[in-house]
């Protein structure tokens, strides 16, 4: 390893050990989603077509009978969106911290981003 290389891996690992987790989780996302090629979610605006990865932070059913609904807040690293699946109570695979791939058309629901009935792929789980 090269002195220049060496140098800028302990400054990596420096700066791990000591930079706020979530912070560095939230720009890690954002890196393996831009190298990827996919939209960052912070430049998506409403009634754009966008490809998105992210992980899923939370996930919540609402089994009310006649408006079942799943809903999950993805995050990308740059922003939050809420993710709405329109007459289901469940769907296997979708749970906090999964990483996910979604396209949709995003809308905007109070002032907030959301996708109805996103495509999805299921990604690794780290």
């Amino acid at each position: 390893m090269s002195s220049s290389a060496a140098s800028g891996y302990f400054r990596r690992l420096g700066r791990r050990l000591t930079e706020d987790l979530d912070r560095l989780d939230a720009e890690e996302l954002a890196e393996t989603a831009e190298a990827s090629g996919a939209c960052r979610a912070s430049e998506c605006r409403r009634g754009d077509e966008a490809t998105m990865l992210g992980r899923l932070r939370s996930v919540e059913a609402c089994p009310k009978a006649a408006g079942a609904s799943v809903q999950a807040e993805f995050f990308d690293g740059t922003d939050a969106i809420t993710l709405v699946w329109i007459g289901r109570r469940r769907i296997p695979g979708i749970e906090p911290g999964r990483r996910i791939l979604v396209r949709g058309r995003v809308g905007d629901r109070d002032g907030r981003k959301v996708i109805y009935n996103p495509y999805y792929e299921l990604r690794g789980n780290s």
